[in-house]
């Protein structure tokens, strides 16, 4: 499943910089704003690879809907300034729906694949706040906002159908993936 993550971001990178992030001011700030995207979009490719009778899809997709209302309707609501003078500060958006993609992750497969999004999401909010877009009040805001809207809808993979391990074999560290059909 990490290598998953891994292999969607490397996938959509080289994409999302025709978009316009090119005029970022600086590096840490467009690597934020590429995980915000790609976190979710590993999310919801997961639920395609890994099907199940519990409609994964849908559980995704009515946590982001959930996510992406409630960050809407409260940044109108409390009008926070941002700290460079913008209007909307609160909750961040970009670390709510990074958190929503990683909550949905660990829920989903567990704390081995939710260790390693919860650390991308960590890195979009705290891009957030060294790009002066948020303070740490916004970004805490939005992890908490992320993470409720996913553990909502999001209902747990049977572990009898998948698990991710780490071993070592033949001296070489290995990342073992299991699906059972």
């Amino acid at each position: 499943m990490t290598k998953l993550f891994l292999k969607t971001i490397l996938f959509i990178l080289p994409y999302l910089n025709f978009l316009g992030l090119q005029a970022q001011k600086n590096y840490i700030e467009k690597t934020g704003d590429v995980f915000q995207i790609a976190i979710p979009a590993a999310a919801f490719a997961s639920t395609l690879i890994w099907q199940s009778n519990d409609k994964p899809h849908w559980q995704f997709c009515k946590s982001m809907a959930l996510s992406v209302i409630s960050t809407h309707t409260l940044k109108r609501l409390i009008d926070k300034e941002r700290p460079n003078g913008g209007r909307y500060s609160f909750p961040s958006g970009h670390t709510t729906a990074a958190f929503t993609g990683a909550a949905f992750l660990q829920k989903r497969y567990g704390w081995r694949v939710g260790i390693p999004s919860y650390l991308a999401a960590s890195f979009v909010g705290w891009s957030r706040v060294y790009a002066n877009k948020h303070d740490y009040w916004d970004v805490l805001g939005g992890t908490i906002l992320g993470i409720s809207c996913s553990y909502v809808f999001t209902k747990k993979l049977a572990d009898e159908k998948f698990a991710v391990s780490i071993g070592r074999q033949n001296s070489v560290n290995t990342l073992n993936l299991t699906i059972a059909f």
